[in-house]
């Protein structure tokens, strides 16, 4: 995992909503998938209206 996030340390990565609707295919929202290893919770983590933008405020795909 250390090697990954060396990778992609200095990369920019913007997930557009097509790739964030696979993500909840695979992983539906509100999966328990366990404690975060890390030491701050962003909002988005503990605040679940904060994930997504509506449906309706999406870009047309």
């Amino acid at each position: 995992m250390e090697q990954l996030e060396d990778l992609l340390a200095g990369a920019t990565i913007t997930l557009g909503d097509d790739i964030l609707d696979k993500i909840d295919e695979i992983v539906p929202p509100g999966t328990d998938i366990g404690p975060l290893d890390i030491s701050y919770d962003p909002p988005a983590v503990t605040l679940p209206a904060l994930r997504r933008r509506p449906a309706g405020d999406r870009a047309a795909a």
